[in-house]
Parts: structure tokens; sequence; C-alpha cells
């Protein structure tokens, strides 16, 4: 249910590297408010405003450990759930945020295909919105869609993926690199090209590096290079609030290409060429 004022009520589940900048951005827009956020049972932000965690004046909006999830939804009745904790937590709690009806904008990684499928389910199941967006940031999304391209045009080339994270990050390869491999593996499909073996994929996980995917198309006679480098966490940020503001509103489960309508797109660019084609 759409509130009267315009306003989208936050809840943000994960106060990480990356929770915090998200934070910072939500509490920045004129359209979202941020009512509360939640850390693991054993953190030390546990009751503190978010301001003071964030080193500016407080917000309102109090910090409540992840076992008081559902106290959270009844007291703050947030609109939607922004999830940058982890997989586990977010298998966890996507039951109970799914049956009370909170959207949900999950930028985590590290998910199996049976917990994305569970995810498929909860969302058509109790009519919730769930946007699973690993690869939340914008202009990875526009490199999947050069990718998807690229290999549809260039089928007899190879193809492989280099990427590289901070040292903490746990997933190897990242749920993005999959993505991107996935994608190339659609345009080769697309072009009549039988996949003879998986994308190879080289992980690095080393430093602050925030996060750099690069995906190599080498002929016999040429190179070409596509590549995506976030210089700071406030790439997932932007990313997040695109999602958010999607999201809105909506039943059903849906993926950051859903986000940027980059079906439309390809579908656009290749009805476009196949017509320049025929005449």
């Amino acid at each position: 249910m759409l509130r009267s004022d315009g306003m989208t009520n936050i809840c943000l589940m994960g106060l990480g590297r990356t929770g915090t900048e998200i934070a910072r951005v939500i509490l920045e827009q004129h359209d979202m408010k941020l009512v509360a956020a939640v850390c693991s049972d054993f953190s030390s932000k546990y009751g503190k405003d978010v301001g003071e965690i964030l080193g500016i004046p407080e917000t309102g909006a109090r910090v409540y450990t992840v076992s008081q999830l559902e106290e959270v939804i009844l007291e703050h009745d947030p609109d939607i759930i922004v999830d940058f904790s982890n997989a586990r937590a977010t298998m966890k709690n996507v039951r109970l945020i799914s049956e009370m009806g909170i959207g949900l904008v999950v930028g985590t990684t590290g998910f199996t295909d049976h917990d994305i499928m569970r995810l498929q389910l909860l969302a058509s199941k109790n009519g919730s919105g769930i946007l699973y967006a690993p690869n939340i940031t914008l202009g990875v999304n526009v490199m999947m869609l050069l990718s998807n391209i690229a290999a549809r045009i260039l089928a007899d080339y190879d193809f492989q993926i280099n990427e590289a994270h901070h040292r903490h990050k746990k997933d190897s390869p990242s749920g993005t690199a999959l993505k991107i491999a996935a994608e190339v593996e659609k345009g080769l499909e697309s072009s009549g090209v039988p996949l003879i073996h998986e994308i190879p994929i080289h992980a690095t996980r080393a430093g602050g590096i925030v996060g750099q995917h690069e995906l190599l198309i080498v002929g016999d006679n040429d190179k070409i290079c596509i590549s995506h480098e976030s210089f700071s966490r406030k790439a997932f940020a932007t990313g997040a609030l695109r999602g958010i503001r999607f999201l809105k509103g909506k039943s059903g489960f849906f993926e950051m290409r859903d986000v940027l309508e980059l079906d439309k797109v390809l579908l656009s660019y290749f009805e476009k060429r196949k017509t320049a084609a025929v005449n």
C-alpha cells in the first residue's frame, strides 16, 4: 500500500562498510525515510542511533538485532527492507519478511541456485516484492548487456573473466562474475553456438579492492576488453536507491535487468540490427 505522503519507509539489514554507505545515502533522499537498522545479535552497534555510527547528528533510526526483526516490522512499518547482511541471514529471515508483505531488496551475494528458487517461490506465494540484486551497481549491469551483445556478434572468439575484490569477500568467484558468464552463454546460445566448456573465471581477493570485473574477448587477430570498476561503495548505494524506487508497490521476483529494462534494450538493439541488414 502506497503512503499518502509519497515517502518510502526503509529498514536496513547489515551495517558493514556497504550498509553504512547505503544508510548515509538514504538519509539524503527526500522521498525515503530510514526508520530502523538491523545488525547481528552480538554487534556492538546494537541500541545506537544510526547517526552515531555514521558520525552525524541523531537520525531517529535505532539499530536493533536481527532477533528483533519481527518487532521492528510491527513497530516501524517499513515498506522495504534493504538487505546487505549475508546470504545465510537473508535466507533465515526472508520468509518472515515476505509473509508480512514487506518489499525486499537483496544486495548481498553467495546464494545457491536453491536459495534463488526459494526467493522466487516466496515472492509468488505471498505476493510480495523481492529484488534479487547481488550485482546492484548500475555500471556493471550495462557491462552484462554489452557482454551478451559481444557474445552474439563474436561467437567464434574466446571468452574469459577476471574479477577482483577485497580480502574479506567470502564468495569466490563473485556472483557478478557468474552473472557475466551467464550473459556470455546466453549470447552464444542466441547465435547457435554450442557451449563446449564453462567460461573461465579468475578471482583475486586482496587488500581493499572494492570491485573489479573484466571480460576478455580474444580472437586470432585482435582482442576486446569490457571492464567495470567500482571506485567507492557509493556505487552500490546508487544502485540500491534505483532498486528501492523500482520495487515500491510491486509484487513478484525481479533482478536488476528488470530495474534497468535491459531485456527491452537488448531486443530493441537486435531488432534494429536485423532491420538494417534486411534493408
